[in-house]
């Protein structure tokens, strides 16, 4: 497979990954196009090895990784919303996943690396331990303190809002 018939086939999915662990769609965007550039530069290699796709997700977890390393603390995200019509039902379940989203986005970094690729990318366990470079029981210890966490943050009361106005 050539790099153009990779890049072309596997794009969309490689930035709604990226989406995930980044929470935002333009970093994702930018993380895609330097992980694709650098994958062009050396795919004489990537493509001989037997999961290119593997190869390819753990350039783009570790760019990821690295991007939050070097990131400037000047940098402010805010999440935005957009209105956008549509019935009660549909509005429920966006309040709901984006609840969710919330809490995902809240768990360290290995832990939300681990439930981004195992139920957003439907991995299995040894190939996020792969992608990971880490053992499967690594990556199930990881998964289970996410869910952990997620469950306890999930049933944990809504804070009282407080003050005036």
């Amino acid at each position: 497979m050539t790099f153009e018939e990779y890049a072309f086939a596997r794009t969309a999915a490689l930035v709604r990954l990226a989406r995930l662990l980044t929470g935002d769609e333009h970093r994702a965007e930018d993380l895609v196009q330097d992980v694709l550039a650098k994958a062009y530069a050396h795919w004489g290699r990537i493509s001989r090895t037997d999961q290119p796709d593997a190869y390819v997700h753990r350039m783009l977890v570790n760019a990821n990784h690295s991007w939050w390393r070097r990131r400037s603390r000047r940098e402010i995200t805010t999440d935005t919303t957009i209105d956008r019509a549509g019935g009660a039902d549909e509005a429920a379940g966006v309040v709901e996943r984006d609840a969710l989203w919330r809490l995902v986005r809240d768990l360290p970094t290995q832990q939300r690396t681990v439930i981004v690729l195992r139920y957003y990318e439907d991995l299995d366990d040894a190939a996020i331990a792969e992608i990971l470079q880490c053992s499967t029981g690594t990556v199930r210890t990881h998964a289970r303190r996410a869910l952990q966490a997620l469950r306890k943050r999930q049933d944990a009361p809504a804070p009282a809002r407080t003050g005036g106005m």
